[in-house]
């Protein structure tokens, strides 16, 4: 018999996944953003779940508020925010399947190699539990050594930055008479 938390964790497991299915397989550009939306959600409910309050939260903020609040705005700047998608190529579509068996693949040949060992148990050098407090967090974010975080946190900023240039272009309608 399953316990309760696994049973949770294979709701929320399969909530993500559904989520960002119909993300990336729904025809409306709106409704693949609100799938987009649940998905993500769902992974600040996953780290809710591992009691790590504060990435969670941080996902909420900066991915469920940020990433996709942008993404919705600029689908709203565009002149054909309420049209279909048009419907992937029969060789796309081949080809997607095909990664995704692929990448399923590779996984689980990945994963065959290591052997994972709950939290406090020991066995295994270098197991035991995670710091997630805000302040252990806050130094390594930043901090310049090997297990610090500045450059992936400079480098999000620039994704950020061009993530707005982008939806500023998208949104930009030409003139009538330009091509």
């Amino acid at each position: 018999m399953m316990s309760a938390s696994a049973v949770v964790f294979y709701i929320l497991s399969f909530f993500i996944l559904a989520t960002g299915l119909l993300a990336v397989t729904s025809r409306k550009i709106f409704r693949s953003a609100i799938w987009l939306l649940f998905s993500l959600t769902g992974i600040a409910g996953l780290y809710f779940w591992l009691q790590m309050e504060f990435v969670a939260a941080v996902q909420v903020v900066v991915y469920v508020g940020g990433i996709v609040v942008l993404i919705i705005f600029s689908i709203f700047l565009t002149q054909q925010s309420g049209k279909d998608l048009p419907a992937p190529l029969r060789s796309r579509a081949i080809f997607s399947v095909l990664a995704v068996c692929a990448g399923f693949v590779l996984t689980c040949v990945l994963l065959r190699g290591y052997v994972f060992v709950p939290a406090g148990h020991s066995g295994i050098a270098g197991t035991g539990v995670v710091d997630a407090s805000v302040g252990n967090i806050g130094a390594q974010m930043l901090s310049t050594s090997e297990h610090g975080y500045v450059l992936p946190f400079e480098v999000i900023s620039i994704l950020l930055l061009a993530a707005m240039i982008g939806c500023i272009v998208i949104a930009m309608k030409p003139k009538p008479g330009d091509k």
